[in-house]
């Protein structure tokens, strides 16, 4: 991961990055922000790789933070949210920034809606196949689930895997402490079963993008996840759990689950990403729906930076 850098030397390699992915200072082609955080300014290796992409389309794209004082949003024909990772910290602020922003992709109701995990009781009363989820207000009461069973707890509002844990029989006392600290700082406290088949089969997370042709998310590729819970949250020092990821082409029950959950979704935005794990009888759950910042994975699939960029010029 990249360390943050001071303002002045943030800018000096954003230009050199830009002038390596092959833009111009003509002024005549579009240019857009490409979103990022402060503790990866210049972008993640992955996330990068768009921004030659986008050269090739005619696009002059650099990556800028989101919470930089100093830019200007009017100034770009598009703003690509793509690794804003810290948001979940400061969430109330990170809205009113997206709903000041000119021309953001995906557009700011779409990222009010699906930044707060709440969004899966929706889904799942609209008939999707949706991991069982109890959300919890401040102040609600809960008891740990009786018998052999390992469940997560975690925030509605997080990324990374932060605040996050795997609980069994024997954690009972942590569990409970992990729910009354989120409750404590006021925050929805979100229990779900954990699905054993993360463990030997992981997780498959398919990516979409936006069709030109049609103006809908069209299936670009599929990776798998393994498992990253081991044990009761521990608190991290770090803006994410590294993941261990590999190429996966999914089943026809996964593309059918990731079709039907896309399907559900407004015609405009841009990219998004079905995350999947069996249920005990193989049949897969929804997990999550990434419509805000959610890792691509473009280094494992060769076309992916074309799709995605000819996605956002699609957008412009």
């Amino acid at each position: 991961m990249s360390t943050s850098l001071d303002h002045a030397t943030r800018a000096q390699a954003r230009v050199a990055l830009v002038s390596e992915a092959g833009s111009t200072p003509s002024g005549a082609r579009p240019r857009v922000a490409i979103v990022t955080c402060a503790e990866i300014p210049l972008l993640e290796d992955d996330d990068r790789l768009v921004l030659p992409a986008l050269a090739a389309l005619g696009v002059d794209a650099e990556p800028v933070v989101w919470d930089d004082p100093d830019a200007d949003w009017s100034s770009y024909d598009l703003v690509v949210l793509r690794s804003p990772w810290d948001y979940a910290q400061r969430h109330d602020e990170f809205l009113a920034w997206a709903a000041g922003v000119p021309r953001l992709v995906n557009p700011a109701e779409t990222v009010a809606w699906n930044t707060d995990k709440r969004y899966l009781a929706e889904l799942a009363a609209a008939g999707l196949p949706v991991t069982p989820t109890t959300f919890l207000a401040p102040g609600d009461p809960w008891t740990p689930p009786a018998g052999d069973v390992e469940y997560v707890i975690k925030p509605a509002v997080s990324a990374g895997s932060r605040d996050t844990g795997r609980y069994g029989p024997a954690d009972k006392v942590q569990a409970v402490a992990h729910v009354r600290r989120l409750q404590a700082a006021g925050r929805i406290t979100m229990v779900q079963p954990y699905l054993p088949a993360v463990d030997s089969y992981g997780e498959t997370a398919l990516l979409y993008f936006a069709d030109p042709a049609t103006g809908r998310l069209a299936y670009s590729h599929a990776i798998r996840k393994g498992p990253m819970l081991t044990g009761p949250d521990e608190g991290m020092d770090t803006l994410y759990k590294l993941e261990e990821i590999t190429p996966r082409t999914p089943t026809a029950a996964e593309r059918a689950v990731g079709d039907a959950v896309v399907a559900t979704l407004p015609a405009g935005l841009v990219y998004a990403r079905v995350d999947l794990i069996p249920d005990e009888r193989g049949n897969p759950l929804l997990v999550e729906l990434e419509l805000t910042e959610p890792s691509v994975f473009m280094l494992h699939d060769a076309a992916a930076p074309t799709r995605l960029a000819t996605a956002i010029t699609w957008a412009l």
